[in-house]
């Protein structure tokens, strides 16, 4: 095949014009510069135009870095049964993508990773494979696709143009917790949408107090966790304990495990967190705040939960569902997503979120916070540290900007 294709906007900072280079060579293709043009001050976009020779998969590969290829109708295919694809079937990822049908240009809605588009009605909607019914028009092959992956400016605007290096727990985290307390600000006043999802460390460590705080303070418009968390959280303010172990000292009580299983019966009797919070069973912590200020929460099951918890999705997709409906209002209200010290329900989360949403991640481990890295946004924010420390920290810093204060 050859074809002539054309790159725009910051296409030499946000490395995408080396990497469309890595690619043709290493995948066997050959390429003519035909024009390239550098922007010479740090607001002017770049442009490149060159003719390339390569298979089919190698223009799949090109159109995903942000190539625009010469202008042709999408193609589809009956879906030939329920949860079926049709072969040839085009993969998204999680960049802003657009098809091109009847002549225009239509932006994907509710864009994901490794998901399918569907026409429907004319328009082009992201959807997971098991949501795909039989007859659904299923885009296939890589005409008349468009995909615009994040660039990143020369002059960065906020916090999370600055993390262009390696992680490391050597980064100066009381200057990035000041920006990122800035950035959250920014969005709560602008009516922006901040999603976030806890692990089981964030009450084992106390940064649970700190963000029962964050959800008061109006910080936060949804939670996403699982019921290990929810069921400590519970327990926590029942007994002062998190798996039996004493929130004040650290000790860990003989026989305190049954505290966690007494917290999911005391919530199975009332029939669910809010009837409890209403019953005057549970008085604080981190759901009584999601309750009391109307803050929707996802507790999603796993094949290790106690109880579970009557507001558990034991249902794994269901759970990614409801998780969707709040990743797609903060996608077009503006959002942010803060994933704290949570491997599984992070990585899960990151898979669903499109480029666009403003992603932090804070985690001792510094390969969770890499591999949400790797997941290809210049807007992205990774903090080695521990969250126990870094919420309280962050929660002073969004008091004193209330304040006034610099």
């Amino acid at each position: 095949m050859r074809e002539i294709i054309e790159l725009k906007g910051h296409i030499i900072d946000s490395m995408i014009l080396p990497k469309v280079l890595d690619t043709i060579m290493d995948m066997g293709g050959d390429f003519e510069i035909l024009e390239l043009r550098v922007g010479k001050t740090k607001t002017d976009e770049s442009y490149c135009k060159m003719i390339v020779e390569g298979d089919e998969k190698l223009f799949e590969e090109l159109e995903k870095l942000g190539a625009i290829l010469p202008k042709k109708e999408v193609k589809v295919a009956p879906a030939p049964a329920d949860g079926v694809l049709p072969d040839g079937f085009y993969a998204t990822t999680h960049h802003p993508t657009y098809v091109y049908i009847n002549g225009e240009w239509k932006k994907v809605k509710h864009i994901e990773m490794d998901c399918v588009i569907v026409i429907e009605n004319g328009e082009p909607i992201c959807k997971r494979q098991g949501l795909v019914k039989k007859g659904d028009l299923v885009v296939v092959g890589r005409e008349g696709i468009r995909v615009e992956p994040p660039q990143r400016p020369r002059e960065p605007t906020d916090v999370f143009g600055f993390m262009t290096s390696e992680v490391s727990a050597e980064k100066p985290v009381n200057s990035l917790i000041k920006k990122l307390a800035m950035e959250m600000k920014k969005l709560r006043d602008n009516d922006g949408f901040i999603i976030h999802v806890v692990g089981t460390a964030v009450a084992h460590t106390g940064a649970d107090e700190a963000l029962a705080e964050l959800i008061r303070m109006g910080y936060c418009q949804a939670l996403f966790t699982g019921n290990g968390f929810a069921v400590m959280d519970v327990e926590k303010q029942l007994f002062g304990t998190t798996l039996g172990m004493d929130k004040n000292t650290g000790r860990v009580y003989k026989g305190g495990y049954r505290n966690h299983l007494v917290a999911i019966n005391e919530i199975r009797k009332a029939g669910s967190i809010r009837k409890a919070v209403e019953m005057g069973i549970l008085k604080s912590g981190v759901l009584y705040e999601c309750v009391k200020n109307n803050v929707p929460f996802v507790i999603a099951g796993s094949i290790r939960d106690d109880g579970p918890l009557p507001d558990t999705i034991t249902d794994v997709m269901k759970a990614q569902d409801e998780m969707r409906k709040y990743i797609w209002e903060a996608d077009e209200r503006g959002g942010m997503c803060m994933i704290w010290a949570s491997m599984l329900h992070g990585i899960a989360t990151g898979n669903m979120l499109p480029s666009t949403i403003k992603t932090v991640i804070v985690d001792m481990n510094p390969y969770v916070v890499t591999r949400l890295l790797d997941r290809g946004t210049t807007h992205a924010l990774g903090i080695v540290s521990d969250p126990g420390v870094v919420m309280p920290m962050l929660v002073q810093e969004l008091k004193k900007l209330e304040k006034g204060e610099e």
